[in-house]
């Protein structure tokens, strides 16, 4: 079966302050954040992958620029969270796992090629940077047998940020569609995903990339940072 994957695309991105949905933002390379993302899934997992795009803000401006991919409309964008866009995705999506990753991240084609190994053993990850923490973002603990044990932005003690590319295996997708319906709308989806630890019993590992460029792109200055990688 190909890979199922899922980019959450549906925000305005108004911190960016650009008219286009923020996924449509060029790149120094011509490519468009979202351009760079489709070419790091095939590059990883070749042609059969399935991409699953949730749109809202703007929603015809990305499909008329990726009309090959298949969409999921949250028609409540300006209402929710991305906790809310993930949940619509993974019910589109049947129960095989999911790879998904948010719509600004701009990212070094290796990430996922480093994913591969826990993707064919079906295991839950979160991909993240140890190199720094930052209060601003979403931090994560591990317990003592390695997995994750807390996971947001208010952690304390965090040893390092999720960097927003993730994988839910078949056998935990189920849980986490659970407690995706019962966070609040404005929750981040990472809520979902503590909730399933706490309650399910969620394994979820922590897939370091330290090493490899990874840029959430919020602000101006996130997009300079990002430029000097590709």
């Amino acid at each position: 079966m190909a890979l199922q994957t899922v980019i959450l695309a549906a925000g305005m991105g108004s911190r960016l302050g650009r008219a286009l949905p923020k996924p449509l933002t060029a790149l120094s390379d011509g490519r468009s954040i979202m351009r760079q993302q489709h070419d790091n899934i095939r590059a990883a997992f070749g042609s059969s992958a399935r991409i699953t795009t949730v749109v809202g803000y703007r929603a015809e401006t990305i499909v008329e620029a990726f009309p090959d991919a298949d969409y999921v409309h949250n028609d409540r964008y300006d209402q929710t969270n991305t906790s809310k866009s993930l949940l619509r995705a993974l019910t589109a999506t049947g129960r095989s796992g999911v790879l998904w990753m948010n719509g600004d991240v701009v990212f070094d084609p290796r990430v996922l090629g480093r994913a591969i190994a826990l993707i064919e053993q079906d295991q839950s990850f979160v991909t993240v940077n140890t190199a720094k923490v930052s209060d601003e973002e979403v931090k994560y603990t591990v317990g003592e047998d390695g997995f994750i044990r807390e996971l947001s932005k208010t952690v304390r003690g965090g040893i390092g940020e999720a960097v927003g590319i993730n994988y839910i295996a078949r056998a935990d997708k189920k849980a986490l569609v659970r407690q995706l319906q019962r966070v609040d709308d404005q929750d981040y989806f990472e809520r979902g995903l503590e909730l399933a630890i706490a309650e399910d019993g969620l394994r979820l590992r922590p897939l370091d990339i330290s090493d490899l460029y990874a840029v959430e792109v919020d602000f101006a200055e996130d997009l300079e940072r990002a430029n000097l990688y590709v």
